[in-house]
């Protein structure tokens, strides 16, 4: 049975106690807020562990974004210091730069090049103010490679990377946010499709089969497991040639 009062304690310890032994006492956390669940509970859970005045919530849409006031009300509700960077015009310029070399960009470079670029903003604003990077990915989306290596999947901690969707959640109900942050459907914000439309089934299925290990549709399980053995290289250390002379 998932404690979620307890695992909520937990993190927000384990929160603390890195900054402890990496940081000043002053160092803040910067996090990239969509509005959605993972980054509005990893918010929740640093200002709990660090005191709101540590957290730095960065809102990076590229172009119009339809849901940013989510993300506004996100950090209004938490009191957390809030700068918002539109990424717009980089992932253009990146794109044109690219294009004018007779290259096009194909649905992996056009959906992986801005969480790259909203990366780099994120370490840029922690560099400003000498902070760490909060990871927002949870085990679900890493097991089936639903995230932008070194974009959405880098970081300097993260606190939500070995819990399921539903376990997100239940945490962020412990934490006592409203409803809005913790059930928002997330969608690609590309195709305007769901995550569950884009991968083919529920997150209630993955989780299951990730915890249990028990799953009821074959294609289901064939489909998952083809897409974490697929994207294992975002989850491991970069290969490196042992010099052994």
């Amino acid at each position: 049975m998932f404690d979620a009062q307890k695992v909520t304690k937990d993190v927000i310890k384990w929160i603390r106690d890195y900054f402890d032994a990496t940081a000043s006492p002053t160092t803040p956390c910067v996090i990239g807020i969509s509005g959605g669940k993972d980054s509005s509970i990893v918010a929740a859970l640093c200002a709990e562990a660090l005191g709101k005045d540590r957290v730095i919530g960065v809102m990076m849409p590229s172009g119009v974004q339809s849901d940013i006031d989510v993300a506004r009300d996100l950090c209004d509700f938490l009191g957390i210091k809030k700068f918002e960077v539109n990424v717009g015009e980089a992932v253009s310029a990146l794109k044109g730069a690219v294009q004018s070399t007779g290259l096009e960009f194909n649905d992996v470079a056009t959906i992986n090049t801005p969480a790259r670029i909203r990366m780099t903003v994120l370490y840029a604003v922690s560099a400003i103010f000498s902070g760490r990077v909060a990871n927002t990915c949870n085990l679900s989306e890493d097991w089936v490679g639903y995230s932008t290596k070194f974009g959405d999947a880098a970081g300097d901690f993260s606190p939500l990377s070995r819990f399921t969707v539903t376990e997100v959640k239940a945490i962020g109900k412990a934490l006592g946010l409203p409803d809005k942050f913790v059930e928002k459907t997330p969608i690609d914000g590309l195709s305007g499709k769901t995550d569950e439309d884009n991968l083919g089934f529920s997150y209630a299925t993955l989780d299951r089969y990730i915890r249990e290990g028990i799953i009821d549709d074959d294609a289901v399980k064939q489909n998952i497991d083809r897409r974490h053995r697929n994207n294992l290289h975002k989850l491991q250390l970069m290969p490196c040639f042992e010099y052994e002379g």
